[in-house]
This record gives structure tokens, C-alpha cells and sequence, in this order.
């Protein structure tokens, strides 16, 4: 992983954010590239990074498809040891990153090694497919979490979400009409991008005075 990591926000931040990227786009897609602005912008180191098979796409020719989610998790713990923070940290990413990330929050929370889980547009489900839900490791977890989805992200909307079984330990900031990327359509919302990203942002910032202390 050496050389991999982005970097965003004052070297001499409070706390980390660590951010990995979703299925299909990588850590330099405008939607993440947005949000680590939009975060370092409020006072946080933000890092991002890419698992190896994203990475790969950059120098082959072929179109690697993304494994699952569940076969990730090595390589994030060792993304969070490469980075070393010396920080709170707060672990997450864009869709399937944030998914890859919950997976692994309660062991890094119980070494004191995380001290919260950032998920931006978690993949509830699949797109058309609302029964396949991926929230049976999230009813049980014990690190504190903010999610931050838009309530019509086709990953699980407001009203789908509504009903999941999910850790009292999570929080939600729901964006009005936000898509998977938290993008609203400003003639129906009166909202833009950089609207919500800046709502984002805060909240995060809010949620981690308390969580980061």
C-alpha cells in the first residue's frame, strides 16, 4: 500500500478519517474526491485509499470486477496499520468501502485502534433487490457510526431504512433527496451538491467531538 493514500485537510488535525472507495469508481472518483475535500475543509485529516484490485485497473487492460465486500477486510486492517494514525481515528468510505470498514469496526474499536465508523451512502441492499439486505453484522455493533445517505439512494432509502435492525449506536444524517452520492436534484429539493457535502461535512465534525474525545 505504500504510496496509495490521498490525502486531504491539515497535517495537524484533531482526528483521521480514513476512507476507502466504493465497487465501481476509485479513490479519486469526483464523488470522493468531494467528500475528502468537503471533510478536510472542517479540520480533518482525511486519507483515502484503494483496495488491490482497483488499484490494478490503473495499469491493466482488462476490467477487474470487484470481489466481495467480506474478502476486503485484510486489507483494510492493513491500510489502517500502513497509515499508523497517531490521532483518533475514524474508519469508513463510500458505499462498498463503508461496508468493508463495518465489518472490521468492532475489533479496531475494542484495541482502541478506531474510535468511530464514517459510512457515506451504505449499500444496504442492492439496486431492484430490497430483500437482500446486508445489515445482519450492524445490529450488533458497538462502535459508534454515522451514516450519511440520501433519501432516495437506491441502496436503501429513508423509508426502506426505517425498518432494518440496526445498533442503537448508529446515527443517520439523511440528506433531502440525496442520491447514492448524496447528490439531490435541486429543482425538486431546492438543495445542491455542494450543499449537502458542506451539511456533511458538519455533521460529521459535530459527531466526532463527541465520539473522538
Amino acid at each position: 500500500m505504500g504510496g496509495r493514500f490521498l490525502f486531504d485537510g491539515p497535517q495537524g488535525a484533531r482526528a483521521m478519517i480514513l476512507l476507502a472507495h466504493g465497487a465501481g469508481a476509485p479513490m479519486d472518483s469526483v464523488s470522493m474526491t468531494a467528500a475528502a475535500k468537503a471533510l478536510g475543509e472542517v479540520g480533518f485529516r482525511v486519507a483515502r485509499f484503494e483496495f488491490d484490485y482497483m488499484a490494478a485497473r490503473r495499469t491493466s487492460t482488462g476490467r477487474k470486477p470487484p470481489p466481495r465486500a467480506e474478502t476486503l477486510k485484510d486489507e483494510y486492517f492493513a491500510a489502517v496499520a500502513e497509515l499508523s494514525a497517531n490521532v483518533p481515528l475514524i474508519i469508513g468510505g463510500k458505499s462498498m468501502g463503508g461496508r468493508v470498514a463495518s465489518m472490521i469496526a468492532d475489533e479496531l474499536f475494542a484495541e482502541n485502534r478506531a474510535a468511530g465508523l464514517l459510512c457515506i451512502g451504505y449499500p444496504f441492499h442492492p439496486p431492484s433487490k430490497p430483500t437482500q439486505l446486508r445489515t445482519k453484522h450492524l445490529a450488533g455493533l458497538k462502535t459508534p457510526a454515522l451514516i450519511c445517505q440520501g433519501t432516495r439512494d437506491v441502496f436503501g432509502a429513508r423509508e426502506e431504512v426505517a425498518g432494518y435492525a440496526l445498533s442503537d449506536r448508529i446515527e443517520f444524517l439523511w440528506l433531502e433527496d440525496g442520491d447514492h452520492d448524496l447528490r439531490p436534484r435541486k429543482s425538486v429539493s431546492g438543495y445542491s451538491a455542494a450543499d449537502h457535502l458542506k451539511t456533511m461535512a458538519g455533521a460529521v465534525s459535530s459527531w466526532a467531538e463527541i465520539i473522538a474525545r
